[in-house]
């Protein structure tokens, strides 16, 4: 797994929007997590807890990991 399977900037075609380098680790300065990308379905969202586990296990740390959990504390507010 890489950074940008969890960011809204990658596309399908394994490119960046951005056009950036795809990175070999699980960082990226314009890194841009979504909750769509770590839950598909989104009733499988339980809480920012679970995604912030993921996101640990995945080997996120640092900036990445203070954008992750930014992220799920507001999709947990938008389910509460």
């Amino acid at each position: 797994m890489i950074v940008c399977d969890l960011c809204t900037h990658y596309r399908a075609s394994g490119t960046c929007e951005l056009e950036l380098k795809i990175p070999k680790g699980m960082s990226c300065r314009e890194f841009c997590p979504s909750i769509q990308n770590f839950c598909d379905n989104p009733n499988d969202f339980v809480d920012s807890n679970q995604v912030i586990g993921m996101a640990t296990f995945f080997g996120m740390k640092g900036t990445e990991l203070k954008k992750v959990k930014e992220m799920a504390a507001r999709a947990e507010n938008a389910t509460a």
